[in-house]
């Protein structure tokens, strides 16, 4: 999807979770953060003993259980003391939630920002932040790819990993290990992560997010707007 509606975007094919604020009421030297992310509640804790020992501001992270985080946040929302820094997703989140985002604009991490074109904005204020930027690239075993570099019987005309730079030579060398996997010993080129539900989201959203992209790019989108539920799986 476009770089900034994702939970997780993209410079141009990004992911990147996004931080807004509430102006909910908290305890007095105290902040309530909802964390989105389960595998990283660790880390929260000791970013929290660490900003309370140099700060005095004890920062109470609560971490929604995978794949609960809206239904959470409606319910911590309606509380007295509800988060004061939470997850929206993009432009369709803040849609959702804009009657509890503060205006960021005057913030200390919005200066931070090197690149102001990721927040989500509504008129002058700026109302979510990017928090993280993750991007899309290919993990490979360069032992195989040395073995195949190496090979007398490849066909395409590589030498190094710098020589893959175009899908169209990607392509050529996957087809040609596939044709010597077995002398490379291996089962195929690529590996294949988990389709279990509640692993399934690499390929619902992270792998789905390319295509998509550029789907609404190119139709002109509105993505606040329902048109986002019509798909025509262009790409």
């Amino acid at each position: 999807m476009k770089r900034k509606i994702t939970v997780l975007a993209m410079c141009v094919l990004m992911l990147l979770p996004i931080l807004t604020s509430c102006g909910a009421r908290q305890t007095e030297n105290s902040v309530y953060y909802l964390n989105f992310k389960p595998e990283v509640a660790e880390v929260y804790e000791r970013i929290a003993k660490d900003y309370y020992n140099e700060t005095g501001v004890k920062l109470n992270v609560v971490t929604a259980a995978s794949n609960t985080y809206e239904q959470t946040l409606k319910s911590e929302i309606a509380k007295a003391d509800a988060p004061a820094i939470f997850q929206i997703n993009g432009p369709r989140g803040y849609a959702s939630w804009k009657d509890y985002c503060a205006d960021l604009k005057d913030s200390k991490i919005y200066d931070l920002l090197s690149d102001k074109n990721l927040v989500i904005t509504d008129g002058d204020g700026v109302y979510g932040i990017p928090y993280v930027v993750e991007g899309y690239g290919i993990i490979y075993n360069d032992r195989i790819m040395q073995d195949y570099f190496a090979s007398p019987d490849k066909q395409v005309d590589v030498s190094g990993i710098e020589d893959i730079n175009s899908f169209e030579i990607l392509s050529q060398v996957v087809n040609d290990m596939t044709r010597l996997k077995k002398q490379l010993g291996i089962d195929g080129v690529f590996a294949s992560t988990s389709l279990k539900p509640g692993e399934d989201w690499r390929w619902t959203t992270h792998l789905a997010n390319i295509p998509i992209y550029y789907e609404f790019k190119n139709n002109d989108i509105d993505l606040t707007s329902d048109r986002t539920r019509e798909i025509e799986f262009m790409y």
